[in-house]
Order: structure tokens, then C-alpha cells, then sequence
């Protein structure tokens, strides 16, 4: 069964996962730092034009399974047009003093 975002133990990556869920890429970006950054399967990627792509032109949507460390590792059933259904990993860097996210990185679980 899936854990709703607002049960998460991280408010900030609650924050995110209910604005991927709701399709809303402004409250997405009002979570992260000016200066965030994302990898993907182990590669850096363009942050704006990844989650366009992966989350925000191709419905994606965030069904997380597990939570540890803090709420800042996610295990998610990530789907969206594109791909389909894939198992994922979701790390969340949260900056200093903010409580903003700095760096988001995924990839297969």
C-alpha cells in the first residue's frame, strides 16, 4: 500500500511527491533550491529539462512503497506516459537551514 505524502517523514519531499501527484511543476519547483541539481541512473542530468520530460510532459506519478533515512530515500512505483511502471529510488538532499531540496537523485531500484 502506498504511503500519502502528507504521511511522509520529510515535509519537503512530501511537498514534492504531492506536486508531481497533482501535476502542479510550480509548487515542484517552490520545493527546491535556485541552484538544485539531479542525477539519473548515476548521471547528471539538466534538472528543468529532465523532470519536463519524465515528469511533467508525460504524467508522471509517484506511488512511494518505502521510506528510510529520515524520509529522504524513497522507494517509489514511478510511472508516466513514456515509460510506463518502474520500480525507483528516490534520494533528497535537503539544504542547510531552508528546508529546501538541493539535489534529487533516482534510478532504478
Amino acid at each position: 500500500m502506498a504511503i500519502a505524502p502528507g504521511k511522509l517523514s520529510d515535509p519537503s519531499v512530501g511537498a514534492l511527491v504531492a506536486a508531481v501527484n497533482a501535476h502542479d511543476k510550480d509548487a515542484f519547483l517552490a520545493v527546491l533550491t535556485a541552484d538544485a541539481t539531479m542525477s539519473d541512473d548515476g548521471s547528471d542530468r539538466d534538472l528543468h529539462e529532465w523532470i519536463d520530460r519524465e515528469i511533467f510532459d508525460a504524467g508522471g506519478h509517484m506511488d512511494v512503497q518505502s521510506e528510510s533515512d529520515g524520509g529522504r530515500t524513497l522507494l517509489v512505483n514511478y510511472r508516466n506516459d513514456t515509460w510506463g511502471e518502474m520500480r525507483t529510488t528516490w534520494r533528497f538532499v535537503i539544504a542547510p537551514g531552508g528546508g529546501r531540496i538541493s539535489r534529487i537523485e533516482t534510478g532504478q531500484a
